[in-house]
């Protein structure tokens, strides 16, 4: 804990956040619509500011609440500063029953497929099913997600893929919990795909990267999931594989959040040999590292170590970064290289991809949308802005607060889609395909459904249109 955590409240924290952001209002044209936290953090400052009223403890907790940590804001200090006001409700008054169980994805599967027959008992009865949705303050509009008998990872073990063989090259996958537990066919996909290219797969013991209990303010939870899942994917790392993840939340936590900050500290400042009067920080959009010089006598007040992560070796958490790849990254990777197979049957369908904002925040571009254009036949178009956002946010859609939020906050994406009228709609993000499912007619998929699926069909010279898995 640090010195400046352990003298301010949650209050302070987000009082700091309202004078600061709402005093600056350079991203009010973008994000003033466009975001519930935002939103209301205009409210509250335009009160302050004009009738002399400032924020109460109560509305400062719900402002709290909205932030979903989907990283859009253009201002980095702003998110932080709300996790770490999260952290200290959670720390003064622990974690709502309701929030710790949605946001436990791993748990609530397990509880799911240990008490199916009780689940669905619960949910055919409208009594029993409104004490069920009271208990885990589930909108009522909101359909409960259901969970496969057979999970990704029982399958994997099935396979043999969660020991390591002797054959390589060995491609360590990360699945997360929405391949893991929700959507198993997408965890299937990206091995298919892997083993059609000729890779060993490796699936580790793995568990909830920490991105919904970060947001929900589960500072220990948080760390020791990371630290968890850090030490078994470097081992990977160290053994020389190549590592992998499919979903772009995932990857936002591991790759960019968990390395935020490391390269201020004095261990890595030692790794690159930089001098004593200067930061070496990486430049980004570099394949090769390149490096910024900042006069350390300018920064070194404010470039410090000193995040959510910084209880975690820095070094530790540049090398898992920098040996992490969105698997869609990893593909166009192989495909430049001439390594990837491109044997697909011809799709004559039409798509529509959405980009999620985790993906978009991982500044990678678009890889899927290159990839699906490998495809005979199929249309693909890119649907949404760099501020469009499906309003999900994680659980966040199926929470009684902030069901309406999310999708008023979806309602211009909505629109972009409809517009297109798809046969199907493809987005790497398992949130975004609720929200979707939710909102639109349209079947949904990850992209990697739609890949494996061409494989196969060339495979199996089938002569029809398959369905997905």
């Amino acid at each position: 804990m640090t010195e400046n955590r352990q003298e301010q409240s949650p209050e302070d924290v987000l009082r700091e956040v309202v004078k600061l952001c709402g005093s600056c209002g350079v991203c009010h044209s973008m994000m003033g619509t466009d975001c519930a936290f935002f939103i209301k953090l205009f409210q509250l400052r335009v009160l302050e500011r004009n009738e002399s009223i400032p924020a109460s403890d109560a509305q400062l907790r719900d402002l709290a609440d909205l932030c979903t940590l989907c990283s859009l804001c253009p201002c980095p200090k702003i998110p932080i500063k709300v996790m770490e006001a999260k952290s200290l409700y959670v720390e003064q008054s622990g974690m709502p029953f309701a929030s710790r169980l949605i946001s436990d994805v791993p748990r609530l599967a397990r509880l799911c497929s240990t008490f199916s027959r009780l689940i669905e008992v619960l949910q055919s009865n409208h009594t029993l099913d409104s004490l069920l949705r009271k208990a885990t303050r589930i909108h009522p509009d909101r359909e409960l997600p259901s969970f496969p008998k057979k999970n990704f990872f029982h399958w994997a073990a099935d396979k043999g893929l969660d020991q390591k063989s002797k054959d390589k090259p060995h491609v360590t996958y990360f699945a997360g919990c929405a391949a893991g537990y929700l959507f198993p066919e997408v965890g299937r996909s990206v091995v298919e795909i892997l083993q059609h290219n000729g890779a060993t797969v490796y699936v580790p013991p793995q568990q909830c990267c920490g991105m919904p209990l970060l947001v929900e303010g589960d500072r220990d939870r948080t760390l020791q999931l990371a630290s968890a899942n850090m030490q078994r994917l470097l081992e990977s790392a160290r053994a020389g594989d190549d590592i992998v993840y499919s979903c772009p939340t995932c990857g936002f936590f591991l790759k960019s959040l968990l390395r935020e900050r490391a390269y201020y500290s004095d261990s890595y400042q030692k790794s690159v040999d930089a001098a004593d009067d200067v930061f070496k920080v990486p430049a980004p959009g570099y394949e090769e590292r390149v490096f910024w010089h900042l006069n350390k006598s300018m920064y070194q007040k404010i470039l410090k170590d000193d995040g959510y992560f910084s209880s975690i070796d820095p070094l530790d958490r540049v090398e898992l970064s920098d040996h992490l790849s969105d698997f869609g990254a990893y593909l166009i990777r192989l495909h430049r290289q001439g390594r990837l197979a491109t044997d697909f049957a011809p799709r004559p369908e039409r798509m529509a991809y959405f980009a999620p904002c985790h993906l978009r925040e991982q500044k990678i571009g678009r890889p899927y949308l290159e990839l699906l254009k490998l495809i005979p036949n199929l249309v693909i178009e890119p649907v949404g802005g760099e501020f469009d956002c499906c309003g999900m946010g994680g659980v966040f859609g199926f929470k009684e607060h902030f069901h309406q939020k999310s999708l008023y906050l979806a309602t211009p994406l909505m629109e972009k889609m409809r517009a297109a009228n798809p046969r199907v709609i493809v987005t790497d993000c398992m949130s975004c395909r609720l929200q979707f499912n939710h909102c639109l007619p349209y079947p949904v998929f990850h992209p990697v459904e739609v890949l494996a699926r061409a494989y196969q069909e060339r495979k199996y010279e089938s002569g029809g249109s398959c369905e997905y898995h």
